[in-house]
């Protein structure tokens, strides 16, 4: 059975993304590392055969956008409305069978045995996170064996240190959950040095 990659993406425009991240270092430098992590992600991920990527992308109309080079265009889709929750929600009903893993498209760090670990999770269990260490996550995966619970992301503080532990909260008992490594997005100046410092930025 296929597993599905889905890169969530934003299209790389000024001043509208990694805003935290442009209010310490400026607009120009928060699209520029945004820019430069999404292809990275999407260069390195797209071309491993182990799983199919997948690009959801916002807002709708951007699906032609340069920044997308390298995804088949059979594999783009609009994020659609609705808050993050709902629209994170999409793919996972929408993609055909298999198990499925989502990823923001601005962690530096990630690379492709990071997946390789999430989807051999979801060989063992229901659903698998990647915690950030602010309280928020990075990944969820869903083997996708049973529907997915109706109330998963219901009443989230997205963006908050709560986000990981609210959503954890929607999910009922019943459902085993695996906890894959804890990696981080930049949203500050002090953050971009350091991954910087490490090479994965």
């Amino acid at each position: 059975m296929t597993s599905h990659l889905v890169i969530f993406a934003r299209v790389p425009q000024f001043g509208r993304v990694k805003r935290r991240l442009a209010s310490t270092v400026g607009p120009a430098a928060a699209m520029r590392f945004y820019r430069q992590t999404l292809a990275g992600q999407i260069r390195r991920l797209s071309r491993d055969r182990r799983w199919t990527v997948w690009l959801f992308v916002t807002p709708d109309n951007a699906l032609r956008h340069p920044a997308w080079q390298g995804i088949d265009p059979r594999r783009l889709r609009g994020q659609g409305t609705g808050d993050l929750g709902v629209r994170m929600k999409r793919p996972f009903q929408q993609l055909p069978p298999g198990p499925v893993v989502l990823v923001g498209s601005d962690i530096p760090a990630m690379r492709p045995r990071h997946i390789v670990c999430a989807f051999a999770l979801l060989g063992r269990y229901d659903l698998v996170f990647g915690p950030a260490s602010d309280g928020g996550f990075w990944l969820i995966g869903a083997r996708r064996s049973r529907p997915l619970p109706h109330s998963l992301f219901a009443d989230v503080r997205w963006s908050t240190r709560h986000a990981l532990a609210d959503t954890r909260a929607t999910i009922p008992a019943g459902y085993s959950i695996a906890i894959a490594a804890t990696l981080d997005d930049v949203d500050d100046a002090a953050d971009l040095e350091i991954a910087m410092a490490k090479g994965a930025a």
